[in-house]
């Protein structure tokens, strides 16, 4: 059965996550969910109910989960894909398999909710025994990656979805005129700006897959996690829910993929509605995009001015682009590249539907001639060979995810890096000095030009970087 726009957004409305709400329940009841949002809002649509989905999206991802919530998942296992144990975990909070923290605020902090994580806060990706039981620091078995800012990440979304339709539309094109010409066509593919390789097309409908650079050969970009291999706020959310606090939503791991409604047998049924994931999804969304400081004195205000020029000089731009033009600002979820396991578009009606314009932080980025708005991301959304032989820093990874290798890593978006140390993807370089200094691979010629700069024109870099924080955008 399709869910009904006003069913997607009723159900935030009427469900907590574990048990249905009690009007009995007393004040005191340890749950981190008391009270419902008011039973009105769900008739008033448009903007007024959307508002609702975002602030109990907030509320939820600020709450510290309990067991009467459904936190825990005694038999099944931190593995994306639904997995029971072959014994109950022996502690409920485990540092590599999870659980390992009590809300999703409890990592995601610094400087404001939604933001990025100190040291502290690191968790474990354990891709190559993602469905073992197992608890160990050993990077043969995990590998540990530092807290990502969430601000801004809706545009992401949205720029991936666009990037994704072009170069769809590149293959179906070079398709088309091998098929008519009845000779292999070489296309590149180009979208936004960004060269993501060439495939070659040929008359009988195979298609040459070897050129393609930094994405998966199914096209489809992937703007979230630190490899690049989440396509959506959706599956980002679904899968850290299970990961990190045991809460199973039941659009992955309810019975229409697991036969049951308490896969993971610590007594809750249907913990988590595919409603609570859209509330979550919302309010991440729409968390507004990093901008500059600019109540600076007057000599870093200089310094600053040199720096980005710099930037750009020493070849850090050809990776981390200064924008990226986006033509819709209409985010929907479900989105239309999520798949099994996520609540997908065709399982809705209507989808919901949150146009970006009428907020003020998406009224003060800048715009294209032809009329775009300029995502100030300073990324491409492309994976890259990041490390080599001669310096492996941000190589530091034994495990593959999700087959991209070990040295090659998503472009890191520099909006925000002024309020989000420490770096690298263990978080284990303390200043923006070292880790630009890290880059191997395809930004070992940046890393040396910098390197060549002037002490003076180094410190102007970073006091560039440390322009780019959260917050200011239209605030």
């Amino acid at each position: 059965m399709k869910l009904s726009k006003l069913a997607a957004l009723a159900l935030p409305l009427l469900a907590c996550p574990g048990m249905a709400l009690g009007a009995d329940d007393p004040p005191w009841a340890e749950k981190t969910i008391h009270d419902p949002l008011d039973l009105d809002t769900v008739a008033r649509q448009g903007d007024a109910a959307l508002d609702a989905l975002i602030a109990r999206g907030e509320e939820l991802f600020a709450a510290k989960f309990t067991t009467l919530d459904g936190a825990g998942r005694p038999m099944s296992t931190q593995a994306i894909v639904p997995t029971r144990r072959k014994r109950p975990a022996a502690h409920t909070f485990q540092r590599t398999s999870g659980l390992d923290a009590n809300a999703c605020a409890g990592c995601h902090n610094d400087p404001v909710p939604g933001g990025a994580g100190e040291f502290v806060g690191n968790v474990f990706v354990s891709e190559g025994f993602e469905s073992a039981d197992f608890d160990s620091l050993d990077p043969q078995f995990s590998s540990e990656r530092n807290t990502n800012a969430l601000q801004g990440s809706g545009l992401l979304e949205l720029l991936a979805r666009e990037m994704t339709a072009d170069l769809k539309a590149i293959r179906r094109d070079a398709l088309a005129e091998a098929r008519a010409g009845g000779a292999p066509v070489t296309a590149r593919l180009v979208t936004k700006g960004v060269d993501f390789g060439k495939i070659t097309a040929g008359p009988d409908g195979m298609v040459d897959i070897s050129g393609i650079e930094g994405i998966d050969s199914d096209l489809v970009l992937r703007p979230f996690s630190q490899k690049g291999v989440f396509v959506s706020l959706r599956q980002f959310t679904v899968n850290a829910l299970n990961q990190h606090h045991g809460i199973q939503p039941d659009e992955r791991f309810g019975r229409r993929w697991t036969g049951s409604d308490d896969f993971d047998e610590d007594g809750y049924a249907n913990e988590f509605t595919a409603g609570d994931v859209s509330a979550m999804v919302a309010w991440q969304a729409t968390l507004a995009a990093p901008g500059r400081q600019d109540d600076l004195p007057p000599a870093w205000r200089e310094a600053a001015a040199a720096g980005e020029a710099l930037f750009s000089q020493v070849g850090c731009t050809a990776c981390h682009k200064p924008a990226l033009p986006l033509d819709s600002l209409v985010f929907t979820d479900p989105g239309p590249s999520d798949m099994a396991g996520t609540l997908a578009l065709g399982a809705v009606d209507t989808p919901v539907g949150i146009d970006f314009a009428r907020f003020d932080w998406v009224k003060a980025l800048p715009r294209d001639a032809e009329g775009r708005v300029l995502v100030p991301l300073f990324g491409d959304l492309k994976r890259h060979r990041i490390a080599d032989q001669r310096n492996d820093r941000l190589g530091n990874e034994l495990l593959s995810q999700r087959f991209v290798a070990r040295d090659v890593f998503m472009t890191a978006e520099l909006w925000g890096i002024g309020s989000t140390a420490p770096y690298g993807h263990r978080g284990d370089l303390t200043t923006l000095d070292e880790v630009i200094r890290a880059h191997g691979g395809e930004g070992t010629d940046a890393a040396k030009a910098y390197e060549a700069l002037a002490e003076t024109d180094r410190q102007a870099v970073i006091a560039f970087l440390r322009t780019l924080v959260i917050g200011g955008v239209g605030e």
